[in-house]
């Protein structure tokens, strides 16, 4: 492996230049950090990551629907990595400590169970990228108990790309997540290329994958042969998961909303169809919400969602703002940009 790596970044500097190029994936920017990739690249390749952890960019008015769900006397289930994220006022963390029934589940299976077991009105609270909505997909379509809700919060990576090309961070290239693309596809992404000129790589999550990605971009460029590559294929194909898709398709209509740290984005958000309004916690239950607050005082999570920052410019990184006490988003999840630097970015000077 190291003589691969070698040679791979051989290779990137034969077609070195100065590139910006997007991550929208938490675990490659682990991968990254913990690997200490950005110091094996020339000072002309910038890396820069994107809003690639589904927790973080979880706005605060969502996670106020939860509380005010479970202050309601609902049974709110969530992932682990949800509990400590910042409603206006208070988490779901908050909520549960002063006595509201919010659980921690794997996944919306175990929602379900739970709701087949209990008396109690059960809300899955259903965060994630294209990778975890065809399990909402196909538990809705598998007949759940009357007394089982889900609110949505799955949002979509591609209509997420297409506004951060537009945005001021002015974007040379895209790693494109393979975890995403696994259920998609690549053909969602190539408009970007076409239309754009943008080079991009699907990539896998060892080091090797990156870096391979990462020449593949600047090869595309140097060439002047924009489009989507494939450096993922033992697990994507062209055309996705199609059962997947097809269920997706079948559940959810798109439609637009916010996300933490950016405006809203124009059909970047699943939402449940008409159909099945009596599993629809946003239809099912009254939830008249005050104005919400995205980002606590002196937080720049925004700003580095939208690859405009990095967390060591915050100046809240570190001192106040830390694992153990997040102040924003990114810091509470570990797929958060925040956290993950925090963990690692000794080991990327």
């Amino acid at each position: 492996m190291k003589n691969l790596t070698k040679d791979i970044i051989k290779k990137i500097n034969e077609v070195k230049q100065p590139m910006k190029i997007m991550h929208v994936c938490g675990s490659h920017e682990h991968t990254i950090m913990y690997n200490g990739i950005r110091s094996m690249l020339p000072p002309e390749v910038e890396i820069v990551a994107g809003p690639g952890c589904p927790v973080c960019v979880v706005p605060a008015r969502e996670i106020d629907e939860c509380v005010a769900l479970a202050e309601q006397g609902v049974t709110v289930t969530i992932f682990g990595d949800m509990l400590r994220v910042p409603g206006t006022e208070k988490s779901l963390a908050d909520a549960k400590a002063e006595g509201a029934d919010v659980r921690i589940v794997y996944g919306i299976g175990n929602a379900v169970d739970l709701a087949n077991e209990i008396d109690n009105d059960v809300v899955f609270m259903s965060a994630g990228f294209e990778t975890t909505a065809p399990t909402t997909a196909s538990e809705m379509l598998s007949n759940p108990p009357e007394n089982f809700s889900v609110l949505s919060s799955h949002r979509l990576i591609p209509p997420t790309l297409d506004f951060l090309v537009h945005d001021e961070v002015k974007l040379d290239g895209l790693i494109e997540p393979g975890h995403v693309c696994t259920i998609i596809g690549t053909k969602p992404f190539n408009y970007l290329s076409e239309d754009y000129g943008i080079p991009q790589a699907v990539a896998g999550f060892n080091p090797l994958d990156i870096l391979y990605s990462i020449y593949l971009i600047l090869k595309q460029k140097k060439e002047d042969n924009p489009r989507v590559q494939n450096e993922y294929k033992r697990a994507v194909r062209e055309e996705g998961n199609v059962k997947a898709i097809a269920a997706m398709d079948e559940v959810f209509e798109v439609t637009t909303k916010e996300w933490r740290g950016f405006p809203e984005i124009p059909n970047s958000i699943y939402e449940l169809k008409k159909e099945f309004d009596d599993h629809n916690a946003r239809k099912k239950y009254d939830m008249d919400l005050p104005d919400t607050q995205n980002v606590p005082q002196g937080c720049i999570c925004g700003p580095i969602l939208r690859g405009m920052a990095r967390p060591e410019d915050c100046k809240l990184f570190r001192g106040e703002c830390n694992p153990l006490h997040p102040i924003g988003a990114c810091m509470v999840s570990k797929e958060g940009t925040c956290n993950i630097a925090y963990r690692y970015s000794k080991m990327d000077d």
